[in-house]
């Protein structure tokens, strides 16, 4: 799928293993590693990774920082905090776009050509998946159509068929409806 000219790519698989210039972390707000995609990245990073998140001293949910990549194919990991889906009554959708709105634009700002991201804050943190893959979907849209030449390659890597199914689903959605 293509968008400007940008490819799009939806994935089942395991984001720490992609060779990309970077993959984006479904981080917690300390950065210092945890459960899911978050400990997978961090496992196979290496314990560097974690010396240079104790620098950054946190992440607030909606934000985004970055780190070298280290034992990774991909050069760079830039860590987002997605939000804790509690009805979505607390912003949660705003949050959740402002993860990937600020992911690419720090992509962006480091002249990175390729971005993978998860299915953020759709495990642990409960976010109805397919409001999550639309939400995915469109921001980045957004994002490609006021800087079509930013980025060539965007995949989102789903941890389940169904979630690859949904997110295929949302993002063909997506770019139909932008021609």
């Amino acid at each position: 799928m293509i968008l400007g000219r940008t490819v799009w790519d939806v994935i089942k698989g395991d984001i720490s293993v992609l060779d990309v210039d970077a993959i984006v972390n479904a981080a917690n707000s300390s950065l210092l590693g945890g459960g899911g995609v978050d400990g997978a990245i961090h496992r196979a990073a290496g314990p560097d990774l974690v010396h240079e998140c104790r620098l950054l001293g946190g992440c607030k949910t909606g934000q985004a920082k970055i780190t070298k990549g280290y034992r990774l194919k991909a050069r760079h990991i830039i860590h987002t905090v997605g939000p804790v889906w509690r009805g979505g009554e607390h912003d949660e959708r705003d949050l959740l776009a402002s993860c990937y709105s600020a992911s690419f634009d720090l992509a962006v700002r480091h002249g990175l050509r390729s971005l993978a991201f998860p299915a953020i804050s759709t495990g642990i943190f409960r976010f109805p998946i397919a409001e999550a893959a639309r939400i995915a979907s469109r921001t980045i849209a957004d994002r490609i159509v006021f800087k079509p030449e930013a980025l060539d390659r965007i995949v989102f890597v789903c941890f389940d068929a169904n979630a690859e199914e949904v997110f295929a689903a949302a993002v063909a959605e997506c770019l139909e409806s932008r021609g």
